[in-house]
């Protein structure tokens, strides 16, 4: 299987399944010399971890960080920096009853046509689990932006249609949803528990502000900034589209207006400009909701069928370290590329 690495110098590979033994991730390009902080580390994967709240699956993961490469006395050696992650609480049981079906909005149908087989106990490969690889490594490039004063920070702005009306990025860890309005915060979680009651899930979008960066990080080309940070998000499977400053919406200006600073979202012809980096991403429902649903087996035939198992109502409040993590690699990654760049 191809597309498990993303990077150019500062270079990731994950690896493992959602009820396997365990996930981790592989880091090539961490600079010698870097302090490893795992108690950050750590922090990071404590905020995306499930069973945080009502909000979130049900499943227990301690998450704890085991790194295996690349550190000694706490700092980066300069080899391949691995980590792994342990999977302690798999119910694969609870997938037994769905064995011969494809659950509709995963990846399981596409998978199987791909591969000729799947792993039906939570999606394997394209389970969110594989998630937890990404936010260990996108800690550590934060380690790495945190002494050139770049920060990253994302929230969730929208929620079963509900939107901020400001946007405190200071707070987002100070209520379950991860949302910069406190007031938009709890109808947020008050529409996300009502579709839990139903067996239903919602979606929402959540918004990236990336500060500190200079100007000129970038390629023009095939590897522009805006385009690698869309690529980053679009590789997460709950993430269905994205836009940067305006977005769509600078399709209704005029080119005088739109050339005014703060609407190109911090980027213009792929380099960054000096302005904090903003876009957002449509993030989709869970698509697995314990509500019966009709469901294609294997052999074609529609049937009805309900999901068991522990999943999140909103995936955006597990989303946004996630969201982080992958804005910070891709700045890291830039970050290096732009050292050979010039004499």
């Amino acid at each position: 299987m191809s597309g498990n690495t993303f990077g150019e110098i500062f270079r990731i590979t994950t690896f493992g399944e959602s009820h396997g033994p365990g996930v981790g991730v592989v880091i090539d390009g961490v600079p010698a010399g870097l302090a490893i902080d795992g108690k950050f580390i750590q922090s990071e994967l404590d905020r995306r971890r499930p069973g945080q709240s009502a909000l979130t699956t049900r499943r227990q993961e301690s998450d704890q960080m085991e790194i295996l490469s690349g550190v000694f006395d706490g700092i980066a050696t300069g080899t391949p920096l691995a980590m792994l992650i342990r999977n302690m609480d798999q119910h694969s049981a609870d997938y037994s009853g769905i064995a011969g079906v494809f659950r509709p909005g995963h990846a399981d149908r596409g998978f199987f046509k791909k591969y000729g087989l799947r792993d039906y106990r939570g999606g394997g490969r394209s389970s969110g689990r594989e998630t937890a690889a990404r936010v260990a490594a996108g800690a550590v490039a934060k380690l790495f932006l945190k002494d050139m004063g770049i920060t990253v920070a994302a929230g969730t702005v929208e929620a079963a249609g509900i939107q901020v009306e400001r946007r405190d990025f200071s707070i987002v860890e100070t209520n379950p949803m991860r949302c910069p309005d406190e007031a938009a915060a709890k109808l947020m979680e008050q529409a996300v528990l009502a579709a839990a009651h139903d067996g239903d899930s919602v979606g929402g979008i959540a918004e990236c502000v990336i500060s500190g960066l200079p100007a000129g990080l970038g390629e023009p080309v095939f590897d522009k900034m805006d385009a690698i940070l869309a690529q980053a998000m679009l590789s997460l499977g709950a993430v269905k589209g994205i836009e940067f400053g305006d977005g769509f919406a600078a399709a209704r200006l005029r080119g005088s207006v739109n050339n005014l600073p703060g609407h190109a979202g911090g980027v213009q012809g792929g380099i960054s400009t000096g302005e904090p980096v903003i876009f957002r991403v449509a993030v989709k429902p869970t698509p697995s909701v314990s509500m019966r649903q009709q469901m294609e087996t294997l052999d074609g035939e529609t049937v009805e069928c309900a999901i068991k198992g522990r999943h999140d109502p909103c995936i955006l409040p597990r989303i946004i370290p996630v969201i982080e993590a992958m804005s910070a690699i891709v700045v890291a990654d830039f970050v290096l590329r732009n050292r050979a760049a010039r004499i």
